[in-house]
């Protein structure tokens, strides 16, 4: 009798031990799964599992930057000073007024490739970026 009453002791004991350590796996599971709390406007792991289940879309650009993109063109000349203003010289007769002076300015007598966008009238050139010719 004694040992009966030794084993089921012992079974209860064990019983009672996997119970708790059941309980520790599912806490540390939900809390794993619930993360951190995260301050308010912080994105957190809830973002990225469902970002995964979405597809992939093409990021579409502001209709000024496309517009940009797909009327921007490449000219190459020296800046030169023109009475008041700078321009872009890019032949002996053959000059774009530069919309963008202070940039212009920085450039003065220098030869450079200048991707930019012309206006309706096709005399001034909207400066995107520029760059020396070496």
């Amino acid at each position: 009798m004694k040992r009966e009453a030794g084993l089921l002791m012992a079974l209860v004991m064990v019983l009672a031990l996997l119970s708790a350590t059941a309980q520790l796996i599912v806490a540390q599971d939900q809390q794993s799964k619930s993360g951190p709390a995260l301050p308010p406007g912080i994105l957190g792991p809830q973002l990225i599992a469902w970002s995964q289940l979405q597809r992939l879309q093409p990021v579409q650009l502001p209709r000024a930057a496309r517009q940009k993109e797909s009327t921007a063109q490449a000219f190459t000349g020296t800046i030169v000073e023109d009475g008041s203003s700078y321009v872009l010289k890019v032949s002996t007769n053959s000059a774009y007024q530069l919309a963008e002076q202070e940039t212009a300015k920085k450039y003065s007598g220098k030869q450079v490739r200048i991707s930019g966008i012309l206006d309706a009238s096709g005399e001034s050139l909207h400066i995107i970026s520029i760059e020396l010719v070496s």
